[in-house]
Formats: C-alpha cells, sequence, structure tokens
C-alpha cells in the first residue's frame, strides 16, 4: 500500500465521527457528497481517501454507514485497547487525563508522572502520579503502547530518549520542542502555537 499522507488519516477520523452520526440519527446510507458537506472539502477527496484503503460503497447508492463506520475502525486500529503513559501531570496533562473521548476510542491511561513533589503521589481516578525518575522501573514493569509527553522543552528530548530505550514506539509530543526519534519511532507533535499562529493568518487573509 503505497504511503498514506497525515492529512488522510486525519480525514479517515472526522469521516468515522460524522457516520457514527448518521448511526445515532438511524441513517442507513451516506453518499460522498454528505461525507464531503460534514467535512468542509470535495467528494472526490472523499472518494480518494477511502481508495487507499479499497473498494467502499456503490455509485449511486452510497456508503452502507455502519459497514463503513466498521472498516474505518478497522483501517484507523481502534478494535483493542492501548495502554497510555502520560508524562506530564500540569494543567494540560491533567485536562488530558480527564478527556473522557481517549477511554472512548480505546486509550487508558495507566500511569503518570511527574518530577513536582507536589504533584507526586496524587491519586488520580486509581492512578498514582510518580516521580519521572522512577520511569525505568514502573514502565519496565508493565506494557505500555503509547507514551503523551506533556513536559517543559528542555526536559522533552531526554524524556523521549527514555521512552524509545523503553521501546515505547508511539509518542503525541506536547512540548515546543521537535523531537529526534528512530525512524521506527511515530511521533505526532501537537504545538499549540503553530496552530494559533494557522488561525491568525486565516484572520489577516480572509
Amino acid at each position: 500500500m503505497p504511503k498514506v499522507a497525515d492529512s488522510t488519516i486525519r480525514r479517515l477520523s472526522l469521516y468515522l465521527r460524522f457516520l457514527e452520526e448518521f448511526e445515532e440519527r438511524g441513517t442507513a446510507t451516506v453518499s460522498s457528497d454528505a461525507l464531503a458537506a460534514r467535512g468542509g472539502t470535495t467528494s472526490a477527496q472523499v472518494r480518494k481517501d477511502l481508495s487507499f484503503f479499497g473498494s467502499f460503497g456503490k455509485r449511486g447508492l452510497g456508503y452502507r454507514v455502519p459497514e463503513l463506520a466498521s472498516r474505518l475502525r478497522q483501517i484507523l486500529g481502534l478494535g483493542g485497547r492501548y495502554r497510555v503513559a502520560l508524562i506530564g501531570a500540569g494543567k494540560i496533562g491533567s485536562a488530558l487525563y480527564q478527556h473522557h473521548g481517549f477511554r472512548d476510542r480505546g486509550f487508558d491511561i495507566v500511569a503518570v508522572f511527574d518530577r513536582d513533589p507536589q504533584k507526586i503521589g496524587h491519586v488520580w481516578n486509581g492512578v498514582p502520579v510518580a516521580d519521572v525518575a522512577q520511569l525505568e522501573t514502573i514502565l519496565g514493569a508493565q506494557s505500555v503502547d503509547i507514551a503523551i509527553l506533556v513536559t517543559p522543552a528542555e526536559a522533552a528530548q531526554e524524556t523521549a530518549d527514555r521512552l524509545v530505550r523503553l521501546g515505547i514506539k508511539a509518542i503525541l509530543n506536547f512540548a515546543p520542542v521537535q523531537l529526534s526519534v528512530p525512524h521506527e519511532v511515530a511521533v505526532k507533535t501537537v504545538n499549540l502555537v503553530l496552530e494559533l499562529e494557522a488561525l491568525s493568518y486565516s484572520l489577516t487573509n480572509r
């Protein structure tokens, strides 16, 4: 299969959410035009995105909503559950932990770390906030699929290196720095400043 762009994967996630909304309303079939209208794109783009993964729907009849939703969950790897470690128990980390959408999609935060003595030892819904110095000990004793990194910029790369040595292959990075990791490790960086600058551009050039 050819390499699929991140933008395509993000649109697939949106299509899945729209399909779930259609399911809740009892809609049996949906057209590419309808998905495009909800996603702010074109029907041609919808068909192109789906074509990376096979043939879906029938011309003139559209897509069967339950079947396409089920297939997108398979494509996005949402059939099972993922164990997640959260490194950083500050305000952003706390908000992420409390985000029910993670659990609803199969992402369970099973370990939380911080370096602040005032946060270490607190228990978040049964998960204790551990000292990040114990990262290797704790994560070495349990399997974790994904790490969410919410540290200051100066600590991010060192922490990422430790996670890589522990064998973690996927990192969601909220630290304002570009991480350097081996090619087999997937990193997605969420830079809130860049997102705000993109909005600023839109406001200035609309």
